[in-house]
């Protein structure tokens, strides 16, 4: 071996960075997150998806098999959300023609009761549909301890006078289909146990519960059928490949979309269309069009 070789050997240095080529990358950094920030809060906060699902339920008459029915949640009328976009989102739900409309609760973003006539006049808008507009209150909608039963009263009262059915731990029958709904579980008068123990028996139902931590309760242990939740936004800003950093519910897998939470129960949670702060990424806001089939 030539041991002199060694001697001459090309050293590898580590490029240095120029004060000019800091400055590009970092531009290009600041340009990216400008980016990023600006469709966050400028784009992705408007730009509703359409999410289609087929919802089998047993004992299902024939006269359902094939029939609509579309979800929406998380309205948060109120300072945050453009009235415009959400009567543009009403639109799009009455070009789905569903056949029943269900409101899994948040109407709107308050202290008290003082969004109450707002919330009339941006319901008052929505047709319902054939089979009617079903709808159950949130967190939100009990102000903002989410404890005040006068302001939950007052807000059912005027949905009322829009033509949707509340649900408050009830439930209606529509030839054949049962539909449930319960008051929010952190509110002072959900009461699902009272609710489901009142159901008919081997009839197809859908339940709405705005909290999905909800099904996690005892008293849905023997409930079979679908149940339809809001309230986490769909994490609103989730990280790709990585979890939703807030996420407002203790059973943290219940982020978006369909799980499998008991023998013949599953829950759908739905992402909100509307928004607390005005910013959403990686979780765009939601109408769910269910089409029912035969389990």
């Amino acid at each position: 071996m030539n041991w002199s070789t060694l001697d001459h050997e090309p050293q590898l240095t580590r490029p240095v960075l120029s004060r000019r080529g800091f400055l590009r990358v970092a531009g290009a950094g600041f340009a990216s997150a400008a980016c990023l920030g600006g469709y966050a809060v400028g784009v992705e906060p408007h730009w509703i998806e359409t999410t289609r699902v087929t919802m089998p339920l047993a004992n299902l008459p024939s006269r359902w098999v094939g029939r609509r029915v579309v979800q929406i949640s998380d309205l948060h009328i109120g300072p945050q959300v453009s009235s415009e976009y959400l009567l543009a989102a009403f639109r799009k739900v009455e070009r789905l023609e569903p056949d029943v409309l269900l409101i899994s609760g948040d109407f709107q973003t308050a202290f008290a009761g003082e969004r109450v006539d707002d919330v009339w006049r941006v319901m008052r808008h929505l047709r319902p549909p054939p089979g009617g507009a079903y709808a159950v209150l949130g967190n939100h909608d009990f102000g903002h301890a989410w404890d005040n039963t006068l302001v939950g009263d007052a807000l059912a009262d005027r949905l009322g006078d829009c033509g949707i059915g509340m649900l408050r731990n009830q439930h209606r029958q529509i030839n054949g289909l049962t539909i449930m709904g319960v008051d929010d579980l952190w509110s002072p008068t959900y009461n699902g146990r009272t609710a489901l123990s009142a159901l008919p028996t081997n009839t197809p139902t859908i339940a709405m519960c705005h909290n999905p931590d909800g099904v996690d309760g005892r008293e849905w242990a023997g409930f079979e059928g679908w149940v339809l939740a809001g309230h986490t936004h769909g994490g609103q800003c989730r990280p790709p490949f990585l979890p939703a950093p807030i996420l407002p519910v203790i059973n943290k897998r219940y982020v978006a979309g369909q799980y499998h939470v008991g023998p013949g129960r599953t829950l759908y949670v739905n992402r909100g269309i509307g928004h607390t702060w005005r910013i959403r990424f990686n979780a765009r806001p939601e109408i769910t069009l269910f089409t029912l089939a035969a389990a």
